[in-house]
């Protein structure tokens, strides 16, 4: 299966709250045929004003308390724009995120809005397509569409996510040890999906670890462990190409920091 945003594109959001009214267009009552009720309303909010180095996690612990389904950060000129839709579990929700408008994150204030699915796919076509224009600027835009970087995404040190530098600080010359740190993953992403991205190599379930919080959620973040330091190191030709449709960045990493990472989510 592929990240939820792309089967969310392809098939249309799953379960009742989303689908179409059942049954015919329309309903019976003693006066006649009337039209069904409208459905519920997509449950997606866009968000202006973030960080620069917000992450995903950021987002979700902004919004402590409600299911954060995804979070599409929007781009312009391969930079952040402190713009973002983040989509809900379920359209009660939207009122609850909408009680944080303008309530801090960090030291900036977040202005929440309604937004539309409309607005959200429209987003996400546009990201696309940033990402194959920037792809190919940098001499990466091949047949796979991937390649473009994200200068300025690098998360913040917080309680959950570690700050790690971008490739223009020397990632290249990190040390390998044949374990790598991925880190934008759609929050659906599983096992399966990291194999089909690493699909050159050698690798197996075990060998991928996906990474939760203290309350079991998701991090966007996840290890993987190669055979040894010289395939973790050809495998870094797979920094920032895309799952889907989300740039994924790769760290060179280490067995303390995948053991602190499976610990907290414990």
């Amino acid at each position: 299966m592929g990240p939820k945003r792309q089967r969310m594109i392809d098939q249309g959001p799953p379960g009742p709250f989303y689908g179409p009214h059942p049954g015919s267009g329309f309903m019976y009552n003693p006066y006649g045929f009337v039209p069904p009720p409208p459905p519920p309303p997509f449950p997606v909010v866009r968000l202006r004003g973030l960080p620069f180095d917000c992450a995903e996690l950021d987002v979700v612990e902004f919004f402590h308390g409600l299911d954060v389904v995804d979070v599409l950060f929007i781009h312009k000129n391969n930079k952040l724009t402190g713009e973002a839709f983040c989509v809900l579990g379920y359209p009660l929700q939207i009122d609850f995120a909408l009680h944080k408008n303008r309530q801090n994150m960090g030291r900036r204030y977040v202005e929440v809005f309604r937004s539309t699915k409309q607005e959200y796919y429209k987003a996400i076509a546009n990201e696309v397509a940033e990402s194959r224009v920037h792809g190919m600027a940098s001499g990466g835009g091949g047949g796979n569409g991937g390649g473009g970087g994200v200068s300025g995404a690098s998360p913040p040190r917080s309680r959950h996510v570690q700050r790690a530098r971008s490739s223009d600080d020397g990632k290249e010359n990190f040390e390998h040890t044949g374990i790598l740190r991925l880190r934008g993953l759609p929050f659906s992403a599983g096992k399966e999906d990291i194999l089909d991205f690493f699909k050159d190599f050698d690798l197996s379930e075990d060998s991928v670890h996906v990474t939760v919080n203290g309350e079991g959620r998701p991090t966007g973040e996840a290890f993987v462990e190669f055979r040894n330091a010289e395939e973790s190191r050809a495998a870094m030709v797979k920094d920032r190409k895309t799952l889907g449709s989300r740039y994924i960045e790769l760290f060179p990493s280490s067995i303390e920091e995948l053991e602190e990472a499976l610990s907290r989510g414990r």
